[in-house]
């Protein structure tokens, strides 16, 4: 059935201007009336007229003419228009001679890019996903295990060289998820964006998905779907900057109104990009309603906010002279800081089992800690700390990571002050930084010997985890945009284990609460070795809550030395078997090994009473699991 809508009551007049109101989408934008027609409601305090052009009227200015409202909103409704056609507001300013034609901020879907006109639609679906939306929460909350696969959804798989609609890549990409053992998807923004080249991450369409791959329903199957297989679906939002695209948001209505006024605020200079005024109410009122549009309408499970580093700083990217310090003369953006607190309190509060995920890239504090506790209010922070010491150690040649030890340590100096995600992501396979596989060192064996190894290493480590397509099977060359991935490589030796063994960390990585339960709590960590630079061996336990299972043992030999009779410390007597040995030859490895598992000594090593005398397999890493005799 259409939706219906209705005029701004006073309430809502206060809540807009207030920057809390967080449904505008009910009632700005294109609404199919249940009688036929449509209502239009547009947000242009500034226009001297503004009329709805479109389909039905030839795009003629004088036939629809909308009329102006309080709080600057225009509205009128139109009974020739049908869902399905085409339309835009012509705006005309009453600052200077300026006319323009604009597409609705608040378009639930759009033309084919690079057409760029809205389109009339309603947004009615039948749901099938209410098992998993009863039973979500626990599956999104900080003890679970989140393992996440990101995805670009027009190059996963084409067909034919074509784009795979949201209905088509549905059951091909829950099936492979299934199989591979993630629990999320991360979907690379899909937002209703211009320039296919920014991936989204230029957007337009703050409440449409792109009409690249079908319709809003069919991205409701593909969500639906998803939720019916158990996957959780995530998706990439962008509030921190839009594109300067004529038909989009800048220079709205003959000013500056959802970017700031002055270029060292309002404008980008690394994207070229218009940057919204956080401090101006409305602006925060839209931008929320489009977070809690996504989780609501959609059904979807969390946001991850792109680029918050560049929202927190006033000179983020700019040279001294080309920002303006905030009113105590510092370089904090207080109104984006507000705006993200209020941002992540409406979506806790409307959903609050789904989660917020922030892409921040300095040492800002309490991202992931409630706005009570003066928290910015995000669920999880993404790690680039640990992604960027990682790959940096891994890319050393071996006989040389003795002298960077600490770049794999020092992750755990700050691991546990915010909620973790530890990524692996797009941003670092692109713009000539090599695919994953490629940034390690040796030849075919070693390079893939060491990812392996690394994967063990990340699925071992505190924190929730994050892998890019085509790293999960070791894609060779770069991510491109503009095809699908390597799909005919990951039947070849060396692909094929590395494969299977992501699969099988994700299966022991869900079954075991050592592994994920404690991911945020110091408890759940302790080092067993942390200083063995020498030999580049590290060992760590991961633990559970009381009662809730055995401790793990993680262990990594990051040489191609094999070493023997490797004695490590351990908290129990028993047997330890080994869950996860990256170099068995499932995976492509050479098979050194323990034989399945060690039984414990009662010899002193690392303070403790009892040890293990291990083989570590060279470039691996090792999970062993405690199993007290009965």
């Amino acid at each position: 059935m259409p939706q219906t809508t209705a005029p701004f009551t006073a309430q809502d007049r206060y809540f807009f201007s207030e920057g809390t109101h967080a449904r505008l989408y009910d009632q700005l934008g294109c609404h199919p009336l249940p009688g036929g027609g449509a209502r239009f409601a547009v947000w242009a305090p500034n226009a001297e007229s503004v009329s709805v052009v479109g389909d039905w009227n030839g795009w003629n200015a004088e036939a629809h003419p909308l009329r102006h409202e309080d709080t600057g909103i225009w509205t009128g409704s139109v009974s020739e228009a049908l869902p399905g056609q085409a339309y835009k507001y012509r705006i005309r300013s009453r600052h200077g001679d300026y006319q323009v034609d604009k597409a609705d901020p608040f378009a639930f879907f759009c033309e084919h890019p690079p057409d760029t006109a809205s389109r009339i639609w309603p947004l009615d679906y039948d749901w099938q996903d209410s098992d998993w939306m009863a039973t979500r929460g626990p599956r999104n909350a900080l003890d679970a295990p989140l393992s996440i696969y990101e995805v670009h959804a027009g190059s996963w798989r084409r067909r034919d060289g074509n784009f795979l609609n949201y209905r088509e890549l549905a059951p091909l990409l829950a099936d492979y998820v299934l199989e591979m053992g993630f629990t999320h998807v991360e979907l690379m923004p899909i937002t209703e964006h211009p320039f296919y080249g920014s991936w989204g991450y230029q957007t337009t369409g703050y409440f449409a998905p792109s009409a690249r791959y079908g319709t809003p329903q069919d991205f409701m199957f593909f969500v639906d779907h998803l939720h019916q297989r158990g996957i959780g679906v995530l998706l990439d939002w962008v509030p921190s900057h839009f594109p300067t695209d004529e038909h989009g948001l800048g220079y709205f209505d003959g000013t500056h109104l959802y970017e700031h006024a002055d270029p060292k605020q309002g404008f980008h200079p690394d994207w070229k990009s218009s940057i919204f005024n956080y401090g101006r109410h409305e602006v925060r009122s839209f931008l929320i309603s489009s977070a809690l549009f996504w989780l609501e309408k959609y059904h979807l499970d969390g946001l991850r906010v792109d680029a918050v580093a560049s929202m927190l700083y006033l000179d983020y990217g700019r040279s001294h002279g080309e920002w303006i310090p905030n009113r105590h003369g510092g370089r904090e953006n207080l109104e984006a800081i507000e705006f993200l607190q209020n941002l992540n309190r409406a979506v806790y509060r409307e959903h609050p089992d789904t989660l917020t995920v922030a892409e921040e890239s300095t040492a800002w504090p309490r991202v992931s800690r409630p706005t009570d506790m003066d928290g910015l209010g995000f669920g999880m922070k993404w790690n680039m700390g640990w992604m960027h010491d990682s790959l940096a150690y891994m890319h050393q040649d071996p006989v040389h990571r003795r002298y960077h030890h600490h770049q794999l340590t020092f992750s755990l100096v700050y691991a546990f002050s915010e909620n973790f995600v530890l990524p692996l992501s797009h941003d670092e396979v692109v713009y000539g930084k090599g695919s994953l596989v490629n940034k390690m060192p040796g030849d075919n064996w070693q390079q893939f010997a060491n990812l392996r190894a690394l994967f063990g290493y990340m699925w071992g480590h505190p924190g929730k985890k994050l892998v890019f397509m085509g790293g999960e099977f070791g894609q060779r060359r770069e991510w491109t945009h503009d095809g699908e991935l390597e799909w005919w490589v990951a039947a070849l030796e060396g692909h094929a284990g590395l494969q299977r063994f992501v699969a099988q960390l994700n299966r022991v990585y869900r079954a075991t609460p050592a592994l994920h339960q404690l991911d945020f709590s110091a408890e759940g960590f302790e080092w067993i070795a942390a200083d063995d630079a020498e030999r580049s061996v590290f060992a760590f336990l991961r633990k559970p809550r009381k009662d809730a299972g055995p401790p793990v043992l993680v262990v990594c030999n990051m040489t191609p030395v094999p070493r023997n009779n490797y004695l490590l410390g351990v908290p129990a007597g028993g047997r330890w078997r080994e869950l996860i040995n990256s170099d068995a030859s499932e995976f492509g490895g050479a098979s050194w090994g323990n034989f399945g598992g060690v039984e414990a000594a009662p010899v002193r090593a690392h303070g403790r009473m009892q040890s293990l005398c291990l083989t570590l397999p060279p470039l691996s890493t090792l999970l062993l699991e405690h199993t007290p005799h009965a």
